[in-house]
């Protein structure tokens, strides 16, 4: 299955534009991997150069906070299939939709959460759920 993941609130922590914390995403998206399934790294993260007034004077700021979210992948030797998109839809679509078999978002209908007012101040993805999920439904 070619499977979107977003980023912020569901691989880790709501913490934009720093990366967040651990939630327990990693080993199950090794695991979605190893048993086959390619991962599209789908976010609203973007890299962009933006124009910021600094005493005064205007300079021209870049924000790689994409390329950090594609790091976390690499740091976690999670390969990703693609990035914002799925590199074969290009052939048969011009939509800019990244096309998936599935989505997993905590932003999703239906995606469990969990609030831990400790840990963020927003609800973020129960990848112990997720995982029985998966496995329920046999794509683990």
């Amino acid at each position: 299955m070619d499977i979107c993941i977003d980023f912020d609130g569901t691989c880790v922590t709501h913490e934009f534009p720093a990366i967040g914390k651990d939630i327990g995403a990693v080993p199950v998206l090794k695991e979605l991997v190893e048993t086959g399934h390619h991962l599209i790294l789908f976010t609203m993260r973007s890299d962009r150069k933006k124009k910021k007034k600094v005493n005064g004077e205007e300079i021209i700021v870049e924000e790689k906070v994409l390329s950090e979210a594609v790091k976390w992948f690499e740091d976690n030797n999670i390969p990703l299939y693609g990035v914002q998109k799925n590199p074969t839809q290009r052939f048969w679509t011009s939509s800019p939709k990244a096309y998936g078999h599935l989505y997993i978002d905590d932003a999703n209908l239906g995606c469990p959460v969990i609030y831990n007012e400790k840990i963020c101040d927003r609800p973020y993805a129960d990848w112990q759920k997720i995982r029985e999920i998966l496995v329920e439904r046999e794509i683990l």
